[in-house]
């Protein structure tokens, strides 16, 4: 039986809606959401939450029918990005709010605060006021506030978008530790990949209202199942004809090129190849992987702490991925002809038979 299952959701809010949603998580799951600005993602996670009443639809948590369980009573905790903690009480009162309508045993609250607050490493600030608190430990707060009654089911929404990157690397280590802890089910909304990379061990592609692609976190990113899942995480997507064998790898041409690829494949298919898979030099790069071109740097552009350069190799745009340093070291400049090598594990073939005239 599945821990939470959601059929054919369905809610119009205007702006935002559910289109016939269909989800299935299992215990200790941790789901990520993730989709364009206004996809759904945070209306899902607030229908479940029980903030919105579905028009269509229903939702089972453990087997029970709760669709029009108020949201108090279906046991759940959500958390977001802008912490709502209560000002004028201490980081002790904030974590214990909601604990202390469970239990009247006031050593027995100290207890599990005491314990929630040393797994996420913020004990030290119990006598605090949130006001005085960085976003981090606000962030953490709010966590263990979240945590500590123990809720069938964990909802967040972009809870580190608003904190910077070594505080977000720090947090995602700590939510981790204290997510095995309390054996807990998470569905996480999130916009940055680190979040799933780090956390999930399932992803939800949405847009318009709608689950685009469902699956492990390889199958998302390495196996696109559409053009704009693939386009969405970033993947490079060719199409190309099988034309072969060579030792044991299958032969696929795409425009002026060949790769060798470890899947199997026949007649039209189309190819995924993740730009970190693709390692790049400024000259021939003597090893036994199979895929190496020449190739011109057309563009590159700087987002955050990574840089992404556009290829051309003869006529196939390709997208890579570097930090800045390894791009300082390489000292590569746009116009420039550098090499590009990409092993034959790291071309996936996520369809066959694909219909229409092949894609470069």
């Amino acid at each position: 039986m599945n821990f939470l299952k959601i059929e054919d959701l369905s809610i119009d809010l205007g702006e935002f809606k559910l289109v016939d949603v269909n989800l299935e998580v299992k215990k200790r799951d941790y789901l990520t959401i993730i989709g364009p600005t206004g996809s759904g993602k945070s209306i899902l996670l607030e229908t479940i939450a029980g903030f919105y009443k579905p028009e269509k639809g229903r939702i089972y948590l453990e087997g029970e029918d709760i669709t029009n369980l108020p949201p108090e009573k279906r046991n759940m905790s959500i958390v977001y990005q802008d912490y709502v903690l209560f000002p004028h009480k201490t980081v002790f009162d904030n974590i214990a709010y909601g604990l202390k309508k469970k239990i009247k045993d006031k050593e027995k609250i100290r207890e599990e605060v005491t314990q929630i607050t040393e797994v996420l490493k913020i004990s030290h600030l119990l006598h605090r006021k949130p006001t005085t608190l960085s976003g981090g430990e606000q962030q953490r707060v709010a966590l263990a506030r979240a945590l500590i009654v123990k809720p069938k089911l964990l909802l967040m929404d972009e809870p580190f978008s608003a904190l910077d990157i070594k505080t977000k690397e720090n947090l995602r280590k700590l939510v981790k530790k204290a997510i095995s802890e309390y054996e807990t089910t998470v569905l996480h909304v999130t916009h940055d990949f680190d979040d799933v990379w780090s956390l999930a061990n399932k992803v939800v592609v949405m847009k318009n209202g709608k689950i685009l692609q469902e699956g492990d976190v390889n199958e998302i990113f390495y196996k696109p199942s559409i053009n704009f899942v693939a386009d969405f995480v970033g993947t490079n997507v060719l199409d190309g004809e099988v034309i072969g064998k060579e030792d044991g790898l299958t032969k696929i041409k795409v425009g002026n090129c060949v790769l060798l690829s470890v899947d199997d494949g026949e007649g039209k298919v189309r190819l995924s190849i993740r730009p970190e898979d693709i390692i790049i030099s400024n000259n021939p790069i003597e090893t036994s992987a199979r895929n190496e071109f020449r190739c011109k740097v057309e563009k590159i552009n700087r987002m955050g702490n990574l840089v992404y350069l556009t290829l051309n190799v003869d006529g196939i745009m390709l997208r890579c991925i570097l930090t800045p340093n390894a791009l300082y070291s390489l000292n590569i400049k746009e116009e420039d002809i550098i090499y590009a090598l990409i092993k034959a594990t790291n071309v996936r073939i996520i369809a066959k038979n694909v219909e229409g005239e092949c894609r470069s």
